[in-house]
């Protein structure tokens, strides 16, 4: 059994081919990181932007993994996911753009 499921981010599932308009969110407006995990026995999750740890927590399978966060700044950041549990390790690199304004129109 695959240990990740599906990664969502905004509630919508994450591709790195989709448009990154989809993700995209105004400064101080709330991130929502999420994976699904399966397996059995625990995993430990972790999301980090840079050197900076932002959600880190040891998750009992089957379950899910919830990260919120926000920047108060603009700007593109890559952030990374990092899974190991039920014998597997898991990578991600998760696109993290932040808008200066919210669009209009």
């Amino acid at each position: 059994m695959k240990l990740v499921k599906l990664i969502k981010l905004n509630n919508l599932q994450y591709n790195a081919n989709r448009d990154p308009a989809f993700y995209r969110r105004p400064v101080n407006d709330e991130f929502r990181l999420q994976a699904m995990l399966g397996g059995s026995g625990e995993a430990k999750a972790r999301f980090s932007v840079g050197d900076e740890v932002l959600c880190e927590s040891t998750v009992k399978l089957p379950g899910g993994f919830d990260c919120k966060f926000s920047y108060d700044t603009p700007g593109t950041r890559i952030g990374v996911l990092t899974i190991e549990g039920a014998g597997e390790q898991f990578r991600e690199t998760i696109r993290i753009d932040v808008l200066k304004h919210a669009p209009i129109g």
